[in-house]
């Protein structure tokens, strides 16, 4: 029969549900960012010191890391509903944004970001898994389209940033947990598994080894680190990057460097779907090799552009914003492909949290070069990250588990 057939089933809904999955993602993962929109202004209202002020952003990556690894131990997202998992978990974190605004102290205040990042936790790797479950073939692109809206959240506070002066910092997180909560209800409503789900499993703390042993997977979560390296430092000081070159590039103004940090970021979107779009013609290592290639380029060289022309370095930033996040999805597909099906759940978390926690250092090591040499080659301390995950893709490809990850599927 027809409604017992899982394509068919699939084929029907499939892209419905991925527009309702990456709305569900996207919503919560707002509140990631809320806080660095507007960290100028708390920093002036509770009179926050510069390590404190850093701590806004990192105590939700710090809470990230940590959920994601306890999620990966206790093997949640192979035992319980996906759907409830990310419906309860956006719920919460719209509850620890909104305590930004009624926080007594300093240390509560970082405490609510430590806590939205536990809650994230919970939204992103299940999104992950989610997706997966209603796209067999074409998981590569559906994946990337995740991406592409988790990027767009990354983007959102450089927008927000442009704006600031037109709206109050309490606004900024009352419509943030609002997002959060919408997608909450939008997940607890609408999202479903697809005609594809994983093997359920039950707690047993031997998974953790058993996903550590699978070496083709530590080939792709070593590609996953190389990746990680560069994405987030890139990210986070592209703005400073900017304004630090804002003489040579004759821009004007704070709003202008914003924007264009903004476009920057955005881009990833575009480089996110059409990597999933590659992935799955050419084959997963070979996306991510290339993705990676074209990103350590840009590392090398955006500094011959750090003086201008103003058109150079859009047009490496640009590039190196499209390519720095394009292969994202795919390390998640393949972890997908080569995970015992039993574990795949606990195999994001874990793959998401060890890359999440490594990010710290290589966003303050950038920092730190920036401050000893000046800015314009501080980005060179990322190249290494895409040429070891270029290694690991290569050693990957050659390896006979290679045939696991979907190659050419549509």
């Amino acid at each position: 029969m027809a409604a017992m057939n899982p394509a068919g089933i699939g084929a029907g809904r499939r892209w419905s549900m991925l527009a309702v999955i990456c709305a569900g993602a996207f919503l919560p993962m707002t509140a990631w960012f809320s806080a660095t929109a507007i960290a100028p202004q708390l920093t002036q209202v509770w009179g926050l010191s510069p390590a404190q002020g850093a701590w806004i952003t990192g105590a939700v990556q710090v809470g990230f890391a940590v959920g994601a690894l306890a999620s990966s131990i206790a093997g949640l997202l192979d035992i319980v509903s996906l759907r409830k998992v990310i419906g309860i978990s956006a719920l919460i974190a719209a509850i620890a944004n909104l305590c930004l605004l009624v926080a007594p102290s300093v240390g509560l205040l970082l405490l609510a970001r430590f806590a939205t990042g536990v809650a994230l936790a919970g939204v992103y790797p299940p999104s992950l898994k989610l997706v997966s479950t209603w796209f067999r073939r074409g998981r590569g692109m559906a994946l990337g389209a995740l991406l592409a809206a988790l990027t767009l959240g990354s983007a959102f506070p450089h927008l927000l940033s442009a704006f600031a002066t037109d709206v109050s910092w309490q606004d900024v997180i009352i419509a943030t947990s609002l997002a959060a909560l919408a997608g909450a209800i939008l997940i607890l409503c609408l999202g479903s598994e697809g005609p594809y789900p994983f093997a359920k499993s039950t707690f047993d703390r031997r998974h953790i080894r058993a996903v550590l042993q699978n070496r083709p997977l530590a080939l792709a979560n070593l590609g996953y680190l190389g990746h990680m390296w560069e994405l987030y430092a890139m990210w986070g000081w592209m703005l400073a990057y900017i304004r630090a070159g804002t003489p040579g590039l004759g821009i004007d103004g704070s709003r202008t460097a914003s924007l264009l940090a903004f476009l920057v970021v955005a881009s990833g979107g575009i480089g996110s779907i059409l990597g999933g779009i590659v992935a799955d013609r050419i084959g997963r290592t070979a996306t991510a090799a290339i993705m990676m290639t074209l990103s350590g380029f840009c590392a090398l060289t955006i500094g011959l552009a750090f003086e201008g022309p103003l058109w150079l370095l859009i047009a490496i930033a640009i590039l190196w914003g499209m390519t720095v996040i394009g292969d994202s999805a795919q390390f998640s597909a393949m972890t997908t492909e080569l995970s015992d099906q039993r574990y795949v759940g606990t195999a994001l978390s874990l793959q998401l949290s060890v890359g999440i926690a490594l990010t710290f250092v290589s966003i303050h090591l950038t920092s730190s070069v920036a401050e000893a040499f000046g800015w314009r080659w501080s980005f060179l301390i990322l190249a290494p990250g895409p040429l070891l995950g270029v290694v690991a893709m290569v050693a990957l490809r050659r390896m006979p588990a290679a045939r696991l990850i979907a190659h050419g599927l549509m």
